[in-house]
C-alpha cells in the first residue's frame, strides 16, 4: 500500500510556525503513530507528511529518508526506555526489590509507550532497522545481570538474563495484542501492569534463589 494510509491528524495546524526543533518533534512524534498502526513499508513519507500538515520537501529538510527517520525513531525510543531502567536502579537497595523496579518500569514505560514499543517488535527483518529492540534486550539483560549474585561465569549470568529477557518480551507482545492501538492508560490497565511486573520479578527472583542454594549445596 503506497501513499494510501490513515494516518492520525497533526495536533499542529499547517499554517502554524514552529522552532525547527518543534518541528522535528511533531514530526518524530507523527511518525512513530504512523510506523506503529501501519508498519515500516506501508508507511510512505508522502503520508507522514500529510498527516503532519507540512510538505513532503520539509519533512526532507528534516529527514533524508524514510529509513533515516525510522532510524531516528528507534534511537530516540530506544534511549527513552534505557533511562527508565537506569533510573529504575537507582530506587532500591536490596536485590529483590531492585528486579520488582526494573520490570515495573520496563511494564509502565510500555503502556504509556505503546506505539513506541509496537514499533520496535515490529521491525522490518533488517539488522540495522531492529537495532532499536537489541538495545532494549542488551539494557534489560545488563540490569539483570548483577542481580544474579551467585558464584557463577559471567557469562552463565548473562545468559540466563537474556533468557528472562526473551520470556518478557514474549509477556509484553501477548499483553499488547489485547490492546487496540491508541487505548489510553487506565488505572486498571496500571494495575495490569503493576501484576506483570511482580509476576516476572517473582520468576527472576525464584531463578536466582535456585541458582543460589545449588551454589551452596
Amino acid at each position: 500500500m503506497t501513499g494510501t494510509a490513515t494516518l492520525p491528524s497533526a495536533q499542529a495546524s499547517p499554517r502554524r510556525r514552529l522552532t525547527a526543533a518543534r518541528r522535528r518533534r511533531q514530526l518524530i512524534d507523527v511518525a512513530l503513530e504512523a510506523f506503529a498502526t501501519h508498519g515500516f513499508t506501508a508507511t510512505t513519507m508522502e503520508d507522514i507528511a500529510t498527516s503532519a500538515g507540512v510538505t513532503k520537501p520539509l519533512l526532507y529538510q528534516h529527514f533524508a529518508s524514510k529509513r533515516a527517520l525510522y532510524l531516528e525513531l528507534i534511537d530516540d525510543v530506544a534511549s527513552r526506555l534505557i533511562g527508565v531502567l537506569a533510573a529504575a536502579a537507582t530506587t532500591a537497595t536490596k536485590t529483590r526489590r531492585q528486579v520488582e523496579a526494573g520490570f515495573e518500569a520496563y511494564f509502565r514505560f510500555t503502556l504509556e509507550n505503546q506505539s513506541a514499543v509496537r514499533m520496535l517488535f515490529d521491525a522490518p527483518h533488517d539488522e540495522e532497522l531492529a537495532r532499536g529492540l537489541r538495545m532494549i534486550e542488551d539494557s534489560i539483560a545488563e540490569f539483570l545481570t548483577p542481580l544474579f549474585d551467585v558464584d557463577i561465569e559471567p557469562g552463565y549470568k548473562r545468559t540466563l538474563a537474556s533468557a528472562v529477557v526473551g520470556m518478557t518480551e514474549g509477556v509484553t507482545r501477548d499483553w499488547l495484542r489485547l490492546k487496540p492501538l491508541g487505548t489510553t492508560p487506565t488505572p486498571q490497565s496500571l494495575e495490569e501492569a503493576n501484576v506483570l511486573a511482580h509476576r516476572m520479578a517473582d520468576f527472576a527472583w525464584g531463578g536466582m534463589r535456585s541458582l543460589n542454594r545449588a551454589a551452596a549445596s
